[in-house]
């Protein structure tokens, strides 16, 4: 794809082979720096660990800004939920166009504050202001740290042989809520009401700060990952990528939410390739996987064992509904984007 063209996160090969050469100076401080499929850094400071993330956010067209600003916290703080530690402090850039009301800076301001005391989060600084080249108002950056053991924190880098595979939620979570939005007419003429309603009360359950610190309380877990941009498909093999082990996924036993299935039907994507912010992939023993689906499903946040890890790590495949065996991987492009535009488009021609 040409890179003019790109929507989305940068390509893996441009990560691995421009962005991980240009890194700055070394700092043996840095215990987990940028690497395939990790949501957040660690360093060491006075003997803890340092768990930071960073993230920009979006607002979601057809969303009320009050969604933006709990997106902002919870997106912020899922990244540093998964890696194991609970998220404790955050900063913020606040990007808003000249003569954005104040009722609508407020409105922000006030949503993030709110989500922040949800999570238990001190918002500790950041910066904001308002510049003509800014169009709609935006995060330019969260960034959430927790603070915890060295061995507290958990990567996507330590999935082991024979462990099993969990997922919570199903796929496709934050696709769905979105797109759920701007093809609301369309999703109730063809699936009435009920699935159109449970389509966009999706966009609640983009998050993965519970599923996380649930599992992690209940674990010991090996690895844990939240499937953004390519979904399941690229969250799972980043794991597996991360861990250099391989994996064996059977789509069948994946949790399947029908107003997933309708949404993704209707526009014609792959529920399991689309950004799926909410979807927690986790890798555990055999031995502790019951127990951490249980306290998942006494959370309300469903669970299910979806494969499991082998040590053949040329054998990465996933085994689809319809009898075909095909390999893991992140998507060229993720299908999320060319139906948000489609939408948008088709929301501004009414």
């Amino acid at each position: 794809m040409d890179a003019n063209s790109r929507v989305g996160k940068i390509d893996l090969a441009t990560f691995e082979t421009f962005l991980l050469k240009r890194l700055g100076s070394r700092n043996d401080k840095v215990l987990v720096g940028p690497l395939t499929g990790v949501d957040a850094a660690v360093i060491e400071i006075g003997g803890k660990a340092v768990v930071i993330a960073e993230d920009p956010i979006f607002p979601a067209v057809g969303l009320p800004l009050e969604t933006f600003g709990w997106f902002t916290v919870h997106i912020g703080a899922s990244d540093v939920a998964v890696m194991g530690v609970k998220p404790e402090l955050a900063s913020y850039s606040l990007l808003m166009p000249p003569g954005t009301p104040n009722e609508d800076f407020e409105t922000i301001v006030e949503a993030i504050h709110q989500a922040a005391l949800e999570l238990d989060i001190a918002i500790i600084g950041g910066h904001t202001g308002y510049y003509p080249v800014v169009t709609v108002p935006i995060i330019g950056g969260i960034t959430v740290i927790g603070i915890g053991e060295p061995d507290e924190v958990v990567t996507p880098a330590g999935a082991k042989a024979n462990d099993v595979v969990l997922m919570t939620k199903g796929p496709a979570i934050e696709a769905t809520g979105l797109l759920a939005v701007l093809y609301e007419d369309d999703l109730r003429r063809a699936y009435g009401d009920e699935i159109t309603e449970a389509a966009l009360a999706r966009c609640d359950d983009i998050t993965v700060v519970k599923d996380a610190l649930t599992a992690k309380a209940a674990g010991p877990v090996t690895a844990m990952h939240d499937a953004t941009e390519g979904g399941v498909l690229g969250g799972l093999w980043e794991i597996a990528a991360a861990s250099g082990v391989g994996m064996e996924i059977e789509e069948h036993l994946m949790p399947s939410p029908p107003e997933v299935e309708a949404l993704c039907s209707m526009l014609s994507i792959d529920p399991l390739a689309a950004i799926a912010e909410g979807t927690l992939l986790i890798t555990v023993s055999a031995e502790t996987a019951p127990g951490i689906v249980a306290a998942l499903e006494a959370e309300r946040i469903s669970c299910a064992q979806v494969g499991h890890v082998i040590a053949d790590s040329s054998r990465r495949v996933i085994a689809r509904r319809d009898g075909q065996v095909s390999e893991l991987g992140v998507p060229d492009q993720d299908p999320f984007w060319p139906a948000f535009f489609a939408g948008v488009e088709k929301l501004g021609s009414e």
